[in-house]
Parts: C-alpha cells; sequence; structure tokens
C-alpha cells in the first residue's frame, strides 16, 4: 500500500508540475494563470517532498519527476498549444521514456538485492 501510494503522489506532482508549465504558456495571453503557475509548482514540490520523506530515493523520484514533465510538457503543448514535435523531438521523448525506464529498473534491482542480502 505505502509503495502505491508513493507512486500515486509522484503522479500527482508530475502532473501539478506540468500544468504549471503549460499555464505559464497561457499566462503570456491571459495572467490570471500565473496563480495556476504557482500554485501548481508549489504543489508538484510538496508532493515530491512526500514523496521522498515516504522513502522513495531522490535519484528514482526526481528522475522520474524531471524527466515525465519534460516528455509530457511537449505533448501537452502539442494538444493545448497546438506546437509542433518534429521527429528529432520524438525521438528525444522516446529517449526520455527509455531513460526513466532504466533508472526504475536499476532501482528495482538495488532494492531486490538488499532484500537478498
Amino acid at each position: 500500500m505505502k509503495h502505491t501510494k508513493r507512486w500515486l503522489l509522484l503522479a500527482g506532482a508530475i502532473a501539478s508540475e506540468v500544468t504549471a508549465a503549460l499555464s505559464l504558456k497561457a499566462a503570456l495571453e491571459s495572467p490570471v494563470f500565473y496563480i495556476v503557475v504557482a500554485v501548481g509548482y508549489l504543489t508538484a514540490f510538496a508532493l515530491l517532498g512526500l514523496v521522498l520523506r515516504m522513502g522513495m530515493s531522490l535519484g528514482v523520484a526526481y528522475g522520474i519527476w524531471g524527466a515525465s514533465g519534460v516528455a509530457l510538457t511537449a505533448i501537452g503543448s502539442l494538444i493545448v498549444f497546438d506546437e509542433p514535435i518534429t521527429l528529432l523531438m520524438g525521438i528525444g521523448i522516446v529517449v526520455i521514456i527509455a531513460g526513466v525506464l532504466c533508472v526504475e529498473l536499476g532501482a528495482q534491482a538495488v532494492i531486490k538485492k538488499a532484500e537478498v542480502a
């Protein structure tokens, strides 16, 4: 249960950060979105802090948070602002996802090794 809660909180941190990042662009046209930016980033950091407090390692939590944020913000900007994603950007998003998977799989290997010892 604790493991699931950590992942849900991390997902919330990622969603908050992506919302804040996308709201930065929206705030250029409508300054009221700066409120969403501030609340989004504060929420993202608070949730990330809770994830760390619950025992997830910093490298895994921050790596997934940061990489997912980059990829999801690029995809969100395509959907919300009709900004293009070039082939090279698409390859970069795939590489980011692969990197996040490598970090998570590496962390799981360390956890399993520690449990055996």
